[in-house]
C-alpha cells in the first residue's frame, strides 16, 4: 500500500518533565511544534491537532498551532482532528484553515466534527439541545463553502447569507474530513457530501468499524458521491520495549481516563482491562514492532488508507513523548508499510 497516510495525533496534553513536574500550557504548545517538526523530518505524513477546551489540554486552537508549525516544516501535512464545527462559524473555520493552507503551501487539512466533549457549547453560547441541527446545518453551509465561488444560504442557526464571497481563497482547494465515532447516521451524511469519512477508534476490536466502512461506500455508490479512502485514528504509545511503553503510558492514562470516566458514569479503569484493549482492543501501545504489527492488521481489516495514532493521552513525560514521535516516524511508520508490501 504505498499510497497508506500515516500520521500521529494530539490533544496538546499537557506533559510531565523528566522531574514529574507539569509543564505550562503555554510549553505544552511549543512542544506540539517541537514533535511536529520532529516528525517532519522523519517522514511522517500528517500531525493532526484536536480542539478541546478542558484544563488537560493545551490546544483551543489548532489551525493556530497549525500556522505556526507550517513556518517550520517543509512537507507535513496539518490537519485538525477535530475542529469543533457545531460551536463555530463555518465561514471563519474555512478563512482561518485557508489562511494556513497559504503558508504551509497548500498542506492544510480539516477534520470536522461534533465534539465528544462538550464545554465549547456553553463556552461559545450555544445549546446543547441544538447539538445535531447545529452540526447538520454549519457542515451543509462548510460544504458549500468548499467550492469558493459567492454562495447564498439560508439556515435556522447563523445569520443567512446573500451572494457573499469568502476569502482567502486556496490555490488547490482545503482538503475536507469528517470524523465520526460510530453512528450510522453521521457514516450516510459523510456520504451524501462526498467527503473522507475519518473513524474515531479508540475502544475494542478495530474489525466492529468494518459494517461503517462498507456502509460509507455503498451509500456514495447509492447516492452517487465519490467513496474517498476512508481514515481511521485511535490511541497508542511506542516506546523501546512493550514494557517500557506500557509502563510509560499507563499511569498517566489512567488518570485522565478515571477523570474523564467520572463525568460519563464509567468505573474506574483497571489494569487487567487496560492489558486487554492492549492485546485485543484499540490501544497501540509497545515496542515499534509490536505497534507497527498492530496498525498494519487493522488497516489491512478495515481497508482503510489512512492511520493517525494518537500518540498522547495524559501526562506522559515529555522526553518519553519525543521519543514516541522519533520511533513513530524511523522505525513504525517503515515497518508498516512493509508488512503490508507497499
Amino acid at each position: 500500500m504505498s499510497d497508506l497516510v500515516l500520521g500521529l495525533d494530539t490533544f496538546g496534553d499537557v506533559p510531565v518533565d523528566d522531574a514529574g513536574v507539569p509543564i505550562s500550557q503555554a510549553a505544552a504548545i511549543r512542544q506540539v511544534v517541537d514533535e511536529a517538526v520532529l516528525a517532519d523530518q522523519l517522514g511522517v505524513d500528517v500531525i493532526a491537532l484536536g480542539e478541546h477546551h478542558r484544563p488537560e489540554y493545551s490546544i483551543s486552537t489548532p489551525e493556530t498551532v497549525l500556522a505556526g508549525i507550517a513556518t517550520r516544516t517543509g512537507r507535513i501535512r496539518l490537519a485538525s482532528g477535530v475542529t469543533v464545527l457545531s460551536s463555530d462559524d463555518p465561514v471563519r473555520v474555512f478563512q482561518r484553515f485557508a489562511t494556513v493552507d497559504a503558508l504551509s503551501n497548500g498542506r492544510a487539512e480539516v477534520i470536522l466534527g461534533r465534539g465528544s466533549f462538550t464545554e465549547s457549547f456553553p463556552l461559545f453560547g450555544y445549546d446543547l439541545s441544538d447539538y445535531d441541527a447545529l452540526f447538520e446545518e454549519k457542515l451543509d453551509l462548510f460544504v458549500k463553502l468548499l467550492d469558493e465561488k459567492p454562495v447564498t444560504w439560508t439556515g435556522t442557526m447563523r445569520a443567512a447569507l446573500e451572494n457573499a464571497d469568502v476569502f482567502p481563497k486556496t490555490e488547490n482547494g482545503l482538503r475536507t474530513w469528517v470524523g465520526v465515532g460510530g453512528s450510522p447516521q453521521s457514516v450516510v451524511r459523510t456520504a451524501r457530501h462526498g467527503l473522507p469519512l475519518m473513524l474515531a477508534i479508540i475502544g475494542g476490536d478495530p474489525a466492529r468499524f468494518a459494517p461503517y466502512v462498507d456502509l460509507y461506500r455503498r451509500a456514495a455508490d447509492q447516492l452517487g458521491t465519490v467513496a474517498h479512502p476512508v481514515g481511521m485514528h485511535s490511541p497508542g504509545f511506542v516506546a523501546d520495549t512493550d514494557e517500557e511503553a506500557r509502563e510509560l503510558f499507563y499511569p498517566a492514562y489512567k488518570v485522565i481516563r478515571d477523570r474523564i470516566g467520572a463525568l460519563r458514569g464509567w468505573p474506574p479503569l483497571r489494569r487487567s482491562e487496560f492489558d486487554a484493549e492492549v492485546a485485543h482492543g484499540s490501544l497501540y501501545i509497545g515496542s515499534p514492532e509490536t505497534v507497527a504489527r498492530k496498525i498494519a492488521g487493522a488497516v489491512r481489516t478495515l481497508g482503510v488508507g489512512r492511520f493517525d495514532l494518537i500518540y498522547t493521552a495524559g501526562a506522559q513525560p515529555v522526553s518519553a513523548r519525543t521519543r514516541a514521535v522519533e520511533l513513530f516516524g524511523a522505525k513504525v511508520a517503515p515497518m508498516v508499510r512493509d508488512i503490508l508490501g507497499g
